[in-house]
């Protein structure tokens, strides 16, 4: 099987503040194993044997003022090793007018997309966004309109209780593909933190020009799980359809608990028992078409 794997980082330690200094608390829980240089040459061992024809580097949260460097850099590591194959960089959405920031970007050749993170949680290890309203500001939604304009999509980075507002922010932007990361992100295991995660899932669905990402199931639970995994997978793809969901490994940080080989097998068990056109389409075609890789 063909395989694009839509979500993972590179990173140079010394242009990653998370990852200097002493350790902070982080969403993903300790991170001592990763806390260091993950060249391109590592992520091409990671793979190696996986069925990954191709990937997409998603920003790393260098200093914000960077933003250009970081593209430039990762750019640079494909001019020299052929990966990745396409770039999603970052720019602050919530500025007067982003337009400076993506002019700055679209002299580089494997841009695709921009990701923000919106993401605000009630628990302030989950927090990264200062409020959880941005999708809502005027303003960002502007900004994230003129995506089209490059022909980039949008990575967009939200829990459950942001999905109306993300929704709303989709309808707003026709012209924009919003990639949802992590498949909403799904903290809250209990009965109800599924049911309230479903039911935001199914109204961002309602959305056509949003499609979802089957990554980082890991999060929260820090560990390979074949069954959660199979879960999250089964229930993600009933709500948008194999033809708007694709795959990602989110690696390195899924690194921290796990082997790439043992990632993947994982998301291919949960998918076994689905048409091999859909299985494609979730691990390679989707990835091809929205990224134009």
């Amino acid at each position: 099987m063909k395989v694009i794997d839509a979500h993972h980082h590179i990173w140079l330690q010394k242009d990653l503040p998370w990852l200097l200094g002493p350790m902070q608390p982080r969403i993903f829980g300790p991170y001592e194993s990763i806390k260091r240089d993950y060249p391109i040459s590592e992520f091409l061992q990671d793979i190696d044997g996986s069925g990954v024809e191709k990937s997409v580097y998603v920003q790393a949260n260098w200093a914000p003022n960077w933003f250009r460097d970081e593209a430039a850099w990762v750019q640079s590591v494909a001019d020299e090793s052929g990966w990745p194959h396409g770039i999603v960089g970052y720019a602050d959405m919530t500025v007067d007018d982003v337009r400076p920031q993506l002019d700055a970007l679209k002299d580089i050749p494997l841009m695709r997309g921009i990701r923000q993170q919106f993401h605000w949680h009630e628990n302030p290890l989950y927090r990264f966004a200062p409020h959880a309203d941005l999708a809502t500001e005027e303003t960002v939604r502007r900004n994230v309109a003129r995506l089209g304009e490059y022909g980039w999509s949008f990575d967009l980075q939200v829990f459950s209780g942001q999905m109306d507002g993300a929704a709303d922010l989709a309808a707003s932007c026709p012209d924009v593909t919003f990639i949802l990361q992590h498949a909403g992100m799904l903290a809250d295991l209990s009965k109800e933190g599924w049911s309230s995660w479903r039911a935001a899932m199914k109204r961002l669905a309602e959305e056509p020009n949003v499609v979802t990402k089957l990554s980082a199931f890991g999060t929260f639970i820090h560990k390979n799980d074949p069954a959660h995994i199979a879960a999250i997978v089964k229930e993600t793809v009933k709500i948008f359809g194999a033809a708007r969901c694709l795959y990602g490994s989110n690696f390195p940080i899924e690194k921290i608990w796990t082997d790439y080989g043992s990632l993947i097998d994982a998301f291919k068990d949960a998918t076994k028992g689905m048409k091999v056109a859909d299985r494609n389409a979730i691990f390679h075609d989707n990835a091809a078409r929205i990224y134009k890789l």
